[in-house]
C-alpha cells in the first residue's frame, strides 16, 4: 500500500511539473490567429488562376508590377460586411493611379450571393471562387477576414488578420516599399 500510494504521488508531481512547465513556455501571446500559420510572409504568393464571378479569367500573375490585396470573404460573414467599405475606398483610390488592386476571393458562397453583395455594396474587382481549387488553402486561411498583401514582385508582405482599412493597407504598403 504505501508503495501504490508513493507511486501515485510521483505520477502526480510528474503531471505536475509538466503543467507546470508547458504554462511557462506558453508566453504571453496564445491566441491561434495572431500567428501566421503557414508562413507566407517574405514567400511568393501562392498563384491564383480561375475565372472571376464575371467569367473573365483571372490570373495572379496579371498583377505584378503593382500591389495586390488578396482578400477571404464571404457574403455571410459580419467582420466581412462591416470591412468591404474599406476595401472600396482602397480600390477607388488607387484605380486612379494603378498602383494597386483587389481581389477577393468568395469562401463557402453562391455566385448569385456574392454578385448580389458586390451589387449592394459596391466594388469593382476580381472576385474568384474558393471552390475546388482550394485557395484559402493554399493561404491557410483561419478565420473570415483574412487578407495578404502582395508586393509588386509577388511576394506576400503582411498578412491582415480580420478586417482592414485603407489606412492600414497603405501603411503597410508605405512600411514594405
Amino acid at each position: 500500500m504505501k508503495h501504490r500510494s508513493a507511486a501515485i504521488a510521483g505520477i502526480v508531481g510528474v503531471v505536475l511539473v509538466a503543467l507546470i512547465v508547458l504554462f511557462i513556455t506558453a508566453g504571453s501571446n496564445s491566441d491561434p490567429l495572431a500567428v501566421d500559420t503557414n508562413q507566407l510572409i517574405d514567400k511568393p504568393a501562392p498563384d491564383i488562376n480561375g475565372t472571376d464571378t464575371e467569367g473573365r479569367p483571372f490570373r495572379l500573375e496579371d498583377y505584378r508590377g503593382r500591389w495586390l490585396l488578396v482578400n477571404f470573404f464571404a457574403t455571410w460573414c459580419t467582420p466581412c460586411i462591416a470591412e468591404h467599405p474599406e476595401l472600396v475606398a482602397f480600390s477607388e483610390a488607387h484605380q486612379r493611379t494603378g498602383d494597386a488592386s483587389v481581389v477577393s476571393v468568395a469562401f463557402q458562397d453562391d455566385p448569385a450571393d456574392v454578385a448580389d453583395f458586390f451589387d449592394q455594396r459596391g466594388g469593382d474587382w476580381a472576385v474568384v471562387a474558393d471552390g475546388e481549387a482550394g485557395i484559402s488553402l493554399d493561404y491557410a486561411v483561419v478565420a473570415l477576414p483574412e487578407s495578404y498583401l502582395v508586393d509588386p514582385d509577388g511576394t506576400v508582405v503582411y498578412k491582415f488578420i480580420g478586417g482592414v482599412t485603407k489606412s492600414a493597407i497603405e501603411a503597410e504598403m508605405a512600411a514594405n516599399s
